[in-house]
């Protein structure tokens, strides 16, 4: 029986295990999905000595921080800087990025309209993929981080007011932390915005209920959570 899972930390927020073993029961696969929380990226090697994993996907925080332990990175992953699946085989750890083919999917089923510019909020694994969609599609963006000269302290209302698509990549409202909320200008958000949180659990985080009741389009992250974990298959598959 062959063996996947997802490394990252906390797991406790993820429906990764649950979309796979559904999928596994309801296609007939013998195979199994686990959860490996690590404390730090280095302790990956003792996991694949003792777990025979035929691939895994990468959460936070180890979509960069994997790249090192890796032997093999395709093209486009090391393009986008960010790593969440990976493929054992032939005694080789070769990293992809299914996060991008997911947004966009995603995205572009939720657009209506092209916007003229975009604010990435976070800066991490999964804004790197959603940066580079952004790219790829021709629209201007801008990224606010708390590293960043332009951080949520800085974000002005007019900034928010023109950016008509803007993507939540942090963490801020996960499970089990529902109640917070990122701190931005919620009065400049209409109903011309599209506002996406890549979180899925819970369903509905509190940024995008503060968005929603200002009328904005919103969408959480389980359509993308199952087009790139379907993309993962493929790859584990191929």
């Amino acid at each position: 029986m062959r063996k996947f899972g997802l490394i990252g930390n906390p797991l406790s927020h993820s429906y990764s295990a649950r979309y796979f073993k559904n999928k596994f029961e309801r296609e007939a696969i013998l195979s199994t999905y686990e959860l490996f929380e690590l404390d730090r990226i280095e302790a990956l090697g003792a996991l694949l000595q003792n777990q025979k994993l035929s691939g895994f996907n990468v959460t936070i925080p180890f979509k960069e921080s994997i790249f090192p332990l890796l032997d093999r990175i395709v093209p486009e992953a090391s393009a986008i800087g960010a790593v969440n699946c990976v493929r054992c085989a032939d005694n080789e750890l070769i990293g992809y990025n299914t996060d991008a083919i997911a947004f966009e999917q995603s995205l572009l089923t939720f657009l209506e309209t092209h916007p003229k510019q975009a604010l990435v909020l976070g800066n991490g694994g999964s804004s790197k993929a959603v940066q580079f969609v952004l790219s790829k599609l021709n629209i201007p963006f801008r990224i606010v981080s708390r590293n960043l000269e332009l951080n949520f302290e800085t974000l002005h209302p007019n900034l928010v007011h023109e950016a008509h698509l803007i993507v939540n990549t942090t963490p801020v409202g996960m499970f089990p932390q529902v109640q917070e909320s990122l701190d931005i200008p919620y009065e400049a958000i209409g109903s011309q915005h599209y506002i996406m949180d890549l979180i899925y659990n819970p369903l509905e985080t509190a940024f995008l209920k503060r968005c929603s009741l200002t009328q904005a389009r919103t969408l959480n992250g389980m359509h993308m959570l199952r087009i790139q974990a379907e993309e993962s298959w493929k790859i584990w598959n191929s």
